[in-house]
């Protein structure tokens, strides 16, 4: 991402020669039927993206996760990912689908710690540091949501909320190409407000400070950073 003002080019700008490779997901959340699918993954697949200048990923329903492989075969720019799955592994968890299972079946993308699963299901930091490592260690990208409630922009806690979520990730993180960082801030998450640029662009720009004093400046600088919450194709830039 780039960033808005002089105070934010000199943390996070790519070294030179680098590029980071922009990243494009859609989170369907619970929503739409198999031949819905099927229908809006046959529209995508003519929009004429190219997997050499960008990553994109669908997160479909899990039941619906089938029907959108059988769509996209042979297609080799979009991929399918999982929006929720256990931090355990295999075993006696009835209902849990492990990372393991995803990496088999041929699914490359996880979210972990959307506001939706840490508000409504109780999903903590530890348990997104878990589901983060097992990905990882399955050879899952993981698609790392961070973001702060509106009391906490009103009360100048965003960045203290988004690095207190990363914190609790880091150390598990065992590959940073695996990687992407999804700055969703709670209130715009489905209700039409959108974040300014400016202020998507000074919390990434906080975000990847705090890493830079964490992990050093290669990490930081190679990290994707993205914004999400109420985006459409009005806004989106």
């Amino acid at each position: 991402c780039s960033y808005a003002g002089t105070g934010f080019r000199n943390i996070g700008s790519p070294a030179f020669g680098m590029k980071r490779k922009p990243f494009v997901g859609g989170n369907w959340k619970c929503n739409g039927k198999v031949s819905q699918v099927k229908e809006l993954l046959t529209a995508f697949k003519g929009a004429g993206a190219d997997a050499k200048f960008v990553d994109v990923a669908i997160f479909a329903p899990t039941l619906h996760i089938p029907a959108a492989q059988e769509s996209l075969a042979g297609d080799a720019v979009i991929n399918v990912g999982i929006q929720n799955f256990s931090k355990t592994g295999e075993g006696a968890f009835t209902g849990e689908v492990s990372a393991g299972q995803v990496a088999d079946a041929g699914i490359k993308y996880v979210l972990v710690g959307h506001s939706e699963r840490r508000s409504l299901y109780g999903e903590t930091d530890e348990d997104c540091a878990a589901k983060t490592k097992a990905a990882l260690e399955k050879g899952l990208t993981v698609v790392f949501c961070i973001g702060e409630q509106l009391s906490d922009r009103q009360t100048g806690k965003t960045t203290e909320v988004c690095e207190t979520q990363m914190k609790a990730v880091i150390p598990v993180i065992s590959d940073w190409s695996k990687i992407v960082i999804a700055y969703e801030p709670v209130w715009a998450i489905g209700t039409g407000v959108v974040a300014t640029p400016l202020q998507a662009q000074e919390t990434h720009y906080q975000v990847r400070r705090m890493i830079r004093d964490e992990c050093g400046s290669e990490v930081a600088d190679a990290v994707r950073i993205i914004y999400g919450g109420s985006a459409n194709e009005k806004n989106c830039k």
